[in-house]
């Protein structure tokens, strides 16, 4: 089980990120943006609706609409670990997650 912070102001994807995690035996925290992030296994936030940057130490998974290539670039050169467009995140959560964790 990891600790999950999930940085995502979208309720909809927000909820359906959270529950595959939840599913997949994690244990999710929700944020709106990075302040009072506490040392989490693994960062996940939507790209398109925060300016959240990857924590140092900390495996990241970001997500974007698949139409904003600059937003991809740009988390790609901040330093996330696994960048992906929404709706490859929508269908595999878990398994990014776990890439992440993996790295």
């Amino acid at each position: 089980m990891a600790r999950v912070a999930l940085i995502c102001a979208d309720l909809l994807c927000g909820s359906k990120v959270e529950g595959a995690q939840r599913a997949a035996g994690h244990d999710v925290t929700r944020h709106d943006d990075a302040r009072g992030i506490d040392e989490p296994d693994v960062l996940v936030v939507d790209l398109n609706g925060t300016d959240a940057e990857p924590l140092p130490g900390v495996p990241s998974v970001g997500f974007y609409s698949h139409i904003d290539q600059d937003t991809r670039r740009q988390a790609e050169d901040a330093g996330f670990d696994v960048v992906v467009p929404r709706s490859r995140m929508a269908r595999e959560t878990a398994g990014l997650v776990e890439r992440a964790l993996d790295r």
